[in-house]
Parts: C-alpha cells; structure tokens; sequence
C-alpha cells in the first residue's frame, strides 16, 4: 500500500473512532512540541505537526490509533497489520513474582 493510501486509511479508522486527527504548525509556538495522542476538553485527539515528512505522520497516527479499542471495527488487512507494530512486546515474562535464586 503506498504511503498516501495508508495514511488516509488511518484517519478514516481514526474518524471511525471518533478520534479527532489535526495537522498544526508547532513552528511558531515558542515551545518544544511534539505530535502524538492527547485529550483536550474531554475529547481525543492526534495532534500531528504539519510540516512532518509523510512517513512520521503515518507513524505518529499508527502510535495513536493502536492506544484505541480498533477490534470490533473491520480495518484493512495492511492497516491491521501496520498497527500491530505499536502493540506492546509480550516478552513472556510474569513480573508478579521476583525471579528465583
């Protein structure tokens, strides 16, 4: 899927989620910003700094959209798979208990 195709698949997830997606200009803040998820007023958004390359929105949206129940929603084969990527890692490690010896 090319880059383009794929990051108009995720904004379409995220609006099916009713997650709000905006492309601001962090340039002129006067403070370090950084895109990615946050709740403002009660609401979620991805807030993604427009002037990021292509691939970085992907990325900072995929990071967003994988934080949101997507299992009950039907999602794209390549979109699915893509958002696997930011699922935390099992490690297979039970840290309930200290590690004998």
């Amino acid at each position: 899927m090319k880059p383009e195709q794929l990051y108009q698949e995720l904004k379409n997830l995220a609006d099916k989620l009713g997650l709000i997606v905006s492309e601001q200009n962090f340039r002129n803040t006067g403070i370090h910003v950084r895109s990615g998820y946050c709740k403002v007023m009660g609401k979620y958004q991805c807030i993604i700094d427009k002037h990021l390359k292509l691939n970085l929105k992907i990325e900072v949206l995929g990071e967003c959209l994988s934080q949101m129940p997507h299992e009950s929603i039907y999602v794209i084969p390549s979109v699915r798979e893509y958002l696997e990527r930011f699922k935390p890692l099992d490690v297979g490690v039970d840290i309930s208990e200290p590690p004998p010896g």
